[in-house]
């Protein structure tokens, strides 16, 4: 194992802020393993690129000797973290839970050590599920209102008269009590879960507990180069996706957003033309989640699609003379939801035969042999039907 001092200033590379140096430093001293925690709410069955700069921290806690304690949170899934929520979440059925919690532990594999001894994974529903009503109050008791309410998510829905509800006010110390039951020794996450890794160091402490340091790493913006990588927001590019739709996606970023995803996801820089630059990254994301020999085919293809606009085996999709053009782009079945297409067409990614169109309520008349591109991922051959 390597020295606490060469340890540490290998895993402040890429952090934002740590809670505190010192206090990490003294538990790398004591010469153990130390156990590293990051919670995961299922609330979306995908894992994303996003998910990723804070998992390939935890990697490197584990190629350092430490465990990695992956906490699924299907105890507060039901809730929904309020972070960066300007309305009450839905709350999610338990059998939506279990399905999204079953999809994590295989997506988490794709970056973290599963061997036995590096990495434990845990349902907080182990603990949180077990509590009483009198449980639950003496928790509850530990944080005032006016604490709860320095978090920036709940002063500004305070302020602006958005209704907050009380449950919500349990997420952060139900995130906090996680801490406590497993005695977590350093906590992951964004800069959106500060107060929450905060409120676990104080929970810690309450118990008798040396309170978990917080290491907090950067929010990895999405494809559209503004809001934080989010399924809601159809901004992402999930560890499941397919070698060719993930090439497509990363070509469709800008060159800037370029920049911060090689620093994010590889602690590295563009080199050379940035169309060379961002085909690298593409190919590189692509490899790291699919292998090797996936880079190659699905650089071809975006080549073959996009370069060099070779369209002889693209499918085919038979609609109406005239359609809605959101209704035609949901026929290609590539899409989540309507919202995600009209998105993408006030952005000006849809064209049809080149031509673009920025107006979602649109209809337009269809000729067979023409070609609809939606984003960087769906190129069909239009068939009109009779």
């Amino acid at each position: 194992m390597k020295s606490p001092q060469a340890q540490i200033d290998q895993l402040e590379q890429g952090v934002e802020s740590l809670v505190t140096r010192a206090e990490l430093l003294k538990k790398l001293e004591q010469n153990r393993p130390l156990r590293i925690k990051l919670g995961c709410d299922p609330t979306a069955p995908d894992l994303h690129l996003g998910h990723s700069v804070v998992l390939r921290k935890l990697r490197q806690f584990q190629d350092l000797g430490h465990v990695a304690m992956l906490i699924i949170g299907d105890y507060t899934a039901l809730v929904g973290d309020p972070t960066g929520q300007n309305k009450t979440r839905p709350m999610l059925t338990g059998e939506q839970i279990d399905r999204n919690a079953q999809t994590y532990f295989d997506q988490a594999g794709k970056i973290l050590d599963t061997t036995p001894g590096k990495l434990e994974i845990r349902r907080n529903s182990e603990w949180l599920g077990k509590m009483t009503m009198a449980d639950t109050l003496r928790l509850a008791s530990k944080m005032s209102v006016a604490r709860m309410l320095e978090r920036d998510t709940f002063e500004q829905r305070y302020e602006a008269d958005i209704t907050i509800g009380i449950h919500e006010f349990l997420y952060p110390l139900m995130q906090g009590h996680d801490s406590v039951m497993i005695r977590s020794d350093v906590e992951l996450g964004g800069t959106d879960q500060l107060f929450n890794n905060l409120v676990g160091r104080d929970l810690q402490r309450d118990a008798g507990q040396e309170p978990q340091c917080v290491m907090i790493l950067p929010i990895l913006e999405g494809l559209d180069g503004v809001e934080k990588m989010s399924k809601s927001k159809g901004n992402y590019i999930g560890l499941n996706d397919a070698p060719v739709d993930m090439f497509g996606k990363v070509m469709s970023i800008s060159d800037e957003l370029m920049g911060r995803w090689y620093q994010l996801l590889f602690n590295d820089q563009p080199a050379g033309h940035p169309m060379a630059a961002k085909k690298a990254l593409a190919r590189r994301i692509v490899e790291q989640y699919h292998g090797a020999a996936a880079g190659p085919p699905a650089l071809a293809e975006f080549e073959k699609r996009f370069s060099k606009k070779d369209y002889s085996d693209v499918g085919e999709l038979c609609v109406p003379a005239e359609i809605w053009i959101v209704e035609l782009v949901e026929q290609t079945g590539k899409f989540k939801s309507r919202g995600d297409i009209r998105r993408l067409i006030q952005q000006g990614g849809v064209t049809l035969d080149g031509a673009k169109i920025t107006d979602d309520k649109a209809r337009v008349t269809v000729r067979s042999g023409q070609i609809l591109k939606a984003g960087k991922l769906v190129v069909v051959k239009l068939l009109e039907s009779h």
